[in-house]
């Protein structure tokens, strides 16, 4: 491919060396004092949990009982801008926390109770494996319980527990997590992003005042008078809260300025106070006062909603504009504009959201999460769109290097070569970021949700990989993790959980084993052709996503219903024309994305099936039934025999395995894709896991991919690797073409693809021009994304035996980076487990 260049430039050379892989007793890594003191401060605090929110939304909900739920929500949301404990910290330049102190996370009590309480009382935070969260005395824990019950009856979670039937509880997180959909049965739902384009150049004030011409225009012939006019008050109540919010910390930053002596920090707090007096209603005016004012609204859309994955959009182009305008006019250098971006990317990882245990088990990670920040890539008419920003927030990246945000390259097939070195040299200094999603892939995806082409160029990612359309798409991403190696298990077993026997003590009280859960569609005992066996499959899926998907309805109007959000919904202009909050469908796109996890696994497991049932008949259904039943146990041969070369695998460019990944793939989209939404959009299928495939793997029995039970399935895009040994022999080129051989658009929620390098794979000029080489085979061959982790196995063991060295060392866990002595032990061990791949 031609090298493209780029007048875009950053502060250093595009081809500048950070370092190969993480360092122990590391150097800071920002040039900047200011940002390294705020890295080290954030990194010593605690995770703690802070009452205040719940003290005043509960506080107010009782005062506005008779509301509507859009004003109750309005007024609770007021009340905690007007009230809440306001945080200014040393040497910090962007103002605007969550309503807790940083790295402390709120209650949510709106979208359920009942797992705090009984957390609280039986499995305190502080006591978990990991993940774990502390509150500070006995008297807030009390009053945290207090506060809760009054919630209780009154939730998200418990219109949508009187509303589930039994057919699909049976298949949930609540039986035997065939699919699980804890992340919006408990809690709020983000996975969006805002216009802040249009945020920027209205303010709050403009917001305010079209919500307030069409509540005057409202006519009382229409049917939904009373909604809509909830719904625009809702708004007009939140936004001016919100201006006063900002009020109150221009206030505050106003008196720690009197009170500062230090000549130069004192002109910052000044500088601070004027920034949020100018944004407090109108547009800003500066690039500082831009980063400002996005702060605030995201950190407002996180209080209101509790939803994770509230995204930055295509920040290197809305924020374009301001940055150019400041340079031109000589009113900061790039040095101050790169400072800058560093210290609000230090301030992105103080949002914490706190999860059940449920969760944390499939999830591991105590940040709010999800919060990607898109880079690059095409405009509306395909010209790239690289400039100095896209390179500067690459290098904010690898001098903060911090779990948050998740940045995101857009590439094609024009993307300037500086642009290809600064991502690789990023990716090279080890730490997790970036992630790469190609605009080919990722536009033909979004086509086939309904969007304009213009629209769909427009793309950026939400959550781990999803592609969105900012202020137009609400698309439920992340809705719903699906074991696809538990309906395989149906598959086999006559649409019954295997009972593993008196090998496997961890079953040995689920009173399910054996009994029917799924339909009977036969078993390994009954099949007399492959093909008998796929037809099962189809059946199995349409079965269980039949379940999941209608499940995922009632709690999408359990949330219509429970917890409208008008303060985000003012974000999305068709909202606001309308008059239709976010979870009534006011958005232009409306989906739900649900998505699979442990397709390889299946893959392989239909490839033991054909090969060694079918094509070489060397072991009978009865006989391969049996070997998992016993959890492989007096099946050592067959075991290694499954786990050997000598049996097909996905993941080595090999068509026997590679087509029964497609097929497996193709089979879960097209059981998803165009079912309707309760808001008028349609499903979206997804294949990923994030990490759950690891949470998934401790609840599921032995599998035929050579499997033991409570092993991780299968990650993501990615071939299996288990106990018994990596499935991917061939190197990374035949894992490419493996990947390639699905169409990647048809998962319009997303792909993901993890690779792992050991360091001294990708080392010098060499090393760094394969990895960019490789990057671009991925790109042409219409991969949709792909992610890397530069780490040895013998680093991440030497984290393990010493992991106070180690306590900054970010890994990239799947669509997200997380720091890995924080990690359980079954994802530290997955992790490990990754094949090291070689150029």
């Amino acid at each position: 491919m031609a090298e493209i260049h780029t007048t875009a430039s950053g502060v250093e050379k595009f081809d500048h060396i950070y370092c190969l892989g993480y360092q122990v007793n590391h150097e800071d890594w920002s040039p900047f004092k200011r940002v390294n003191y705020l890295r080290q401060t954030f990194l010593d605090r605690s995770y703690d949990v802070d009452v205040d929110r719940l003290r005043l939304v509960t506080e107010a909900y009782k005062k506005h009982e008779k509301e509507s739920k859009k004003l109750q929500c309005a007024y609770a949301f007021e009340n905690i801008l007007l009230n809440t404990k306001l945080y200014i910290y040393p040497e910090d330049l962007i103002l605007g926390e969550i309503a807790a102190p940083a790295k402390a996370a709120p209650i949510y009590p709106e979208f359920s109770v009942d797992w705090i309480i009984d957390e609280i009382l039986h499995s305190p935070f502080e006591e978990r494996a990991h993940d774990q969260f502390y509150i500070r005395n006995d008297e807030e824990r009390k009053e945290i319980v207090e506060l809760c019950r009054y919630w209780q009856g009154k939730t998200v979670e418990d219109i949508i527990n009187s509303r589930l039937e039994e057919e699909q509880t049976k298949g949930s997180q609540l039986g035997k997590k065939i699919f699980q959909t804890n992340v919006y049965h408990y809690a709020g739902v983000g996975h969006l992003a805002i216009d802040y384009g249009k945020l920027m150049k209205v303010g709050y004030n403009g917001l305010i005042n079209e919500a307030k011409e069409k509540l005057n225009k409202l006519d009382k012939k229409d049917p939904y008078y009373g909604d809509k006019r909830d719904f625009y008050n809702a708004l007009i109540i939140m936004h001016e809260a919100a201006k006063k919010y900002i009020l109150r910390y221009a206030n505050l930053s106003e008196e720690y300025a009197s009170k500062e002596e230090n000549l130069v920090r004192k002109q910052e707090l000044e500088q601070m106070a004027k920034n949020c007096y100018e944004i407090a209603g109108e547009p800003p005016k500066t690039f500082w006062q831009a980063l400002q004012l996005f702060n605030i609204a995201t950190t407002l859309i996180q209080i209101e909603g509790n939803g994770h994955s509230i995204s930055y959009g295509r920040m290197d182009q809305w924020l374009y504009e301001f940055y150019e305008k400041d340079i031109n006019e000589k009113r900061i250098t790039k040095e101050f504009a790169l400072e800058l971006l560093e210290v609000q990317y230090v301030k992105m990882n103080n949002p914490t959201k706190l999860k059940d245990k449920g969760t944390v088990v499939v999830r591991n990670g105590r940040g709010f999460g999800g919060e990607s920040l898109t880079i690059g890539g095409v405009d509306r008419d395909g010209n790239d769109v690289t400039n100095d920003l896209t390179i500067l927030m690459l290098e904010a990246s690898a001098h903060t290097r911090m779990m948050n945000p998740w940045v995101c390259v857009r590439m094609h097939e024009n993307t300037p070569y500086e642009l290809k070195v600064k991502t690789v040299e990023c990716i090279r200094a080890g730490y997790g970021h970036p992630k790469i999603f190609n605009d080919t892939s990722a536009i033909k995806a979004m086509l086939r949700k309904g969007m304009t082409l213009e629209e769909a160029r427009d793309y950026c990612v939400v959550g781990c990989v999803e592609p969105d359309l900012p202020g137009k798409e609400y698309g439920w991403h992340d809705a719903a993790y699906v074991n696809t190696a538990k309906m395989m298990e149906m598959v086999v077993n006559g649409g019954r959980c295997l009972d593993c026997g008196p090998h496997c003590m961890r079953w040995a009280k689920c009173g399910a084993l054996g009994k029917q859960l799924g339909p009977n569609t036969g078993s390994l005992e009954t099949y007399k052709s492959f093909e008998e066996v796929l037809e099962s499959v189809d059946k199995q899926f349409a079965y269980w996503t039949d379940q999941m998907c209608s499940s995922m309805n009632i709690i999408d109007l359990a949330h219509r219903e429970r917890k409208p959000l008008p303060y985000v919904s003012a974000f999305y202009e068709d909202c606001i024309e309308s008059g239709k909050d976010l979870t009534e469908g006011g958005a232009k796109y409306n989906g739900i994305g649900p998505q699979a996890s442990g397709i390889a696994t299946c893959a392989d497991s239909l490839a033991t099936i054909k090969q060694l049932m079918f094509d070489e008949k060397r072991f009978t259904g009865k006989e391969l039934l049996q070997a998992i039943k016993d959890n492989w146990v007096g099946h050592e041969k067959l075991y290694a025999l499954v786990n050997s070369s000598k049996v097909h695998h996905y993941g080595n460019d090999d068509d026997y395995a590679d087509d029964l990944f497609k097929f497996m793939f193709e089979c879960y989209c097209c059981h998803i894709r165009g079912r309707k939404t309760t808001r008028g959009g349609e499903f979206s299928p997804g294949v990923y896991s994030v990490n759950a495939n690891v949470g998934m793997g401790l609840f599921t029995n032995a599998s035929l991919d050579g499997r033991k039970v409570g092993e991780a399935i299968s990650d993501n895009m990615g071939p299996v690797h288990t106990d018994g040994g990596s499935h991917d022999i061939s190197g990374p080129t035949a894992i490419v073409n493996s990947v390639a051989k699905v169409d990647h658009s048809l998962a319009s929620n997303g792909t993901l693809l993890n690779l792992r390098f050991p360091q001294e794979a990708v080392a010098g000029i060499e090393g760094r021009d394969n990895l960019i080489s490789f990057i671009e085979e991925y790109i042409s061959k219409k991969g949709m994304h792909v992610q890397f982790n530069i780490m040895s196995s013998a680093t991440m063991r030497a984290a393990q035996k010493k992991p106070e060295l180690y306590k900054d060392m970010l890994v990239r866990v799947a669509g997200y980076s997380a720091y890995f002595v924080e990690l359980g032990k079954p994802l530290q061990k997955d992790l490990i487990q990754r094949t090291e791949l070689h150029f």
